[in-house]
């Protein structure tokens, strides 16, 4: 679908300008990392016995580390190249976490680090048909994004995802050593593993808590997490933990910052807790689902 800018009425062709060298497109992804991904640039060009890393992130909000490479060739296979880095990462935690300390000043321990939660980013102009096919594995933590870059200084990226993720990369690897061991200690989570433990109920109530916040926006992706599932745009904006009986939104808003006349809400500064922010609501029923997303909508303002 062609792109146009819109000036005084009359509509102006974009037209791709496109990547030269994969350092063009690296040089852009590391400077925006905290905008595009939400991650910390660790660093750039990272060698771990003899083989080079194009970018080493953290991930703040599930306290994993991300490499990120970058390819304009489409002859790489996703999975083996995906899985070699992440064997790389896994089998050098020791000097992974001495980078990290000694780039940004941190005093970061290996129990510190979800390592189950660790993942190869592959940014990319296109990628082939035979690539986007080979991520549609439920627990594969690959992620595939295409950047293009247009006149007027218009830059978009798009994650490429899933069409169905009923397969396990289990079935199709089992000669694989290193992918046996990646998958025993990396683990990709779904929306499923968290609802398993909800009752039909509140099962449905999420799905419908769900329409309303995308609702919100286009620009949310909903991200499952270790312990809750994240509606993000370039941040977290709410995050959800479930029970039983109920499921608890957590609004990634500051104290004193929330507009709440009902007072559903509740302070959770001085709790200890999963999700993001200075408040928590526990959600029952469908009653009053329209003022919580409402809320969630003011979170939606503040982190957009």
């Amino acid at each position: 679908m062609p792109l146009y800018k819109i000036s005084k009425n009359e509509l102006e062709l974009i037209t791709e300008n496109n990547f030269k060298l994969e350092k063009d497109i690296k040089k852009i992804v590391e400077a925006n990392l905290e905008t595009i991904f939400g991650l910390k640039l660790v660093r750039s060009e990272f060698t771990l016995s003899n083989l080079r890393v194009d970018t080493l992130a953290y991930d703040k909000a599930s306290k994993s580390f991300v490499v990120i490479e970058y390819k304009r060739d489409k002859n790489f296979s996703v999975i083996d190249q995906g899985m070699s880095y992440l064997g790389l990462m896994l089998n050098n935690k020791a000097e992974v976490i001495l980078e990290y300390n000694e780039k940004c000043s941190a005093s970061l321990k290996r129990d510190d680090v979800d390592w189950t939660q660790s993942k190869v980013i592959f940014i990319s102009p296109t990628f082939t048909t035979f690539q986007l096919e080979s991520i549609n594995f439920k627990d594969l933590p690959i992620e595939l994004w295409e950047v293009k870059r247009y006149s007027k200084n218009l830059i978009r990226f798009d994650q490429h995802e899933a069409v169905t993720t009923n397969a396990t990369i289990k079935s199709v690897t089992k000669k694989s050593s290193t992918v046996r061991t990646i998958t025993k200690e990396v683990k990709v989570y779904s929306e499923e593993d968290h609802l398993k433990i909800a009752k039909p109920d509140i099962k449905e109530l999420y799905f419908k808590f769900k329409d309303s916040v995308l609702a919100i926006s286009d620009t949310f992706t909903v991200k499952p997490m270790k312990q809750y599932i994240a509606f993000k745009t370039k941040t977290n904006v709410t995050d959800i933990v479930f029970h039983k009986s109920k499921m608890t939104i957590y609004l990634n808003i500051p104290k004193g910052k929330l507009d709440d006349p009902q007072h559903l809400a509740q302070d959770i500064t001085e709790i200890g807790h999963w999700g993001n922010g200075d408040y928590r609501i526990n959600l029952k029923s469908e009653d009053e689902l329209e003022y919580v997303t409402s809320l969630v909508r003011q979170s939606y303002r503040i982190n957009s």
